[in-house]
């Protein structure tokens, strides 16, 4: 595993899912860990979990908070960006508040804490997308415009921020507590049956993302990337 010893690593959104993997294999390599999230309950128990990390809670809806936030710490040799909450549905079924909440949460969210953060010379800034952007869906139509943005966010950023590196890792079904309001049989019978359709015939874990997230924070040659982790949903 790649060494990040005496690196200082925010995740957020780092309480459950893909960032919370994030933040396990982070403190696995060595990494001075914090998680941030808005609940402070799901932040105690990933704390608890994780063993030696830091906590903060943080709302990427609140620009004042964010701000004060990285005012009020050192600068970060990485971020990591996770934390969403994106209502889904056609276009023309999904509601306008709706979808202005899923804009808000997964793009307005993360470009405020791009906005406001402070990075050590050399440091990384990660955003966790999703493999609509290129592999639409006529169910997910917002969910991939969403993506598309947020991706071509980061290959802007990577040019403003440089010598700040910016990337983003594209996953495919992954199975996170995400799905934990499903019926247990009816998400086994979806993930067995995207599973079969997928060229790795396999669904995701959390884990797969965030080995593509570490690989991004300690290769120094990597900015302006989308590494997509889906199966092979998009060639699929």
């Amino acid at each position: 595993m790649p060494s990040l010893s005496n690196q200082r690593v925010l995740v957020v959104g780092g309480s459950s899912g893909i960032g919370f993997a994030v933040a396990q294999s982070a403190v696995l390599a060595g990494a001075e860990v914090t998680i941030a999230s808005r609940s402070a309950e799901k932040l105690a128990a990933a704390s608890r979990s994780l063993g030696t990390v830091k906590s903060a809670i943080i709302d990427t809806a609140d620009e004042i908070g964010i701000e004060a936030f990285f005012q009020e710490n050192d600068p970060w040799d990485h971020i990591v960006i996770s934390a969403a909450q994106t209502p889904s549905g056609p276009v023309r079924k999904l509601s306008l508040d709706d979808a202005k909440k899923a804009m808000e949460s997964k793009f307005w969210g993360a470009y405020r804490v791009a906005r406001a953060a402070r990075f050590s010379e050399r440091g990384s800034l990660t955003f966790i997308s999703g493999f609509l952007s290129e592999r639409p869906s006529a169910s997910s139509v917002l969910q991939g415009a969403i993506n598309a943005a947020l991706e071509s966010l980061g290959r802007g950023l990577a040019l403003e921020l440089s010598p700040v590196r910016v990337n983003s890792v594209s996953p495919g079904l992954v199975d996170t507590p995400l799905w934990s309001k499903m019926e247990d049989e009816s998400r086994k019978s979806m993930f067995e049956r995207v599973a079969a359709s997928l060229p790795a015939k396999t669904i995701g874990q959390p884990g797969d993302i965030a080995n593509a997230v570490l690989f991004l924070m300690t290769t120094p040659f990597a900015t302006g990337s989308n590494v997509r982790v889906d199966g092979g949903g998009v060639i699929g």
